[in-house]
């Protein structure tokens, strides 16, 4: 596989599908609901998937699509044995619908189960991350560096709000000594962006929860391009394929805030 082809291909075709969005808020947009009215989905976010599933079949036919419009349904293969495209059409569609900013494309191919290829394109900013495995990670065509050491109280922290108020699906305190102990807290909305922009420090933690492999793909090549960490709430390693809970960091950041976690779970007293 010539990996380079496939790295310069999907950028080109990122870049054509961020056109037809960043047109797309000009026009009217078709909303529907998909779960909840928080959950939304429009026509572009099919269109774009589409586009993709149709470009990708037709390159590379013997690749399959992980896309969250679940378009390609005929398709029987098992991850770690193959090479998947991974795409997010519209990651922060109700961003898209309602600002008409912060959202992004994310695009992610991975190699029986290793990452190979991460992009995420912010269309309206103008701003294309990408990264090749072993390769450094980029912002437009300047290099990103390694991330530098940071300690909590000096962090942006990126979190769910139901992270801070009560609910009946996590304990709304779990974080929050770290949140009064950082720096500053932020949402964006947009999984693949918050990922980014803790790798070009413009956050230094983001956290979430119920995150599906489209909304981490491309981000978490990115971040472990530039010395980033990704954990869930027990310290361990996971899947882009089953993520859970997740937290992606600055190293140092992330080993204060876990002492903070586990104090809250009750494995340190």
């Amino acid at each position: 596989m010539n990996w380079n082809e496939v790295y310069q291909t999907a950028i080109e075709w990122t870049e054509k599908a961020g056109e037809i969005l960043r047109n797309a808020t000009q026009e009217i947009i078709h909303v529907e609901y998909k779960t909840s009215a928080a959950d939304l989905v429009t026509n572009k976010d099919k269109e774009i998937e589409k586009f993709f599933m149709d470009h990708i079949s037709e390159k590379f036919p013997s690749h399959f699509l992980l896309g969250e419009e679940g378009l390609a349904k005929d398709q029987e293969y098992i991850a770690e044995d193959e090479i998947v495209w991974i795409v997010d059409p519209i990651d922060g569609t109700t961003n898209f619908v309602h600002q008409k900013r912060n959202f992004a494309i994310s695009v992610a191919v991975y190699e029986k189960g290793q990452p190979r290829i991460g992009i995420v394109y912010d269309p309206i900013a103008g701003e294309m991350f990408h990264a090749q495995d072993g390769k450094g990670a980029f912002l437009n065509d300047k290099q990103l560096p390694q991330i530098r050491a940071k300690s909590l109280e000096e962090a942006n922290i990126s979190i769910n709000q139901l992270w801070l108020v009560p609910n009946d699906k996590v304990d709304h305190t779990l974080f929050t000594e770290v949140v009064q102990k950082a720096r500053g807290t932020r949402y964006i909305g947009s999984a693949a962006l918050e990922i980014v922009y803790v790798a070009c420090e413009r956050l230094d933690t983001y956290v979430d929860f119920r995150l599906s492999p489209w909304d981490i793909a491309g981000g978490m090549v990115i971040l472990n391009e530039v010395g980033g960490v990704m954990k869930d709430l027990n310290n361990n390693t996971f899947s882009v394929f089953t993520p859970g809970t997740t937290l992606f960091s600055n190293s140092k950041v992330l080993d204060e805030i876990l002492l903070h976690v586990e104090c809250k779970l009750g494995k340190k007293h």
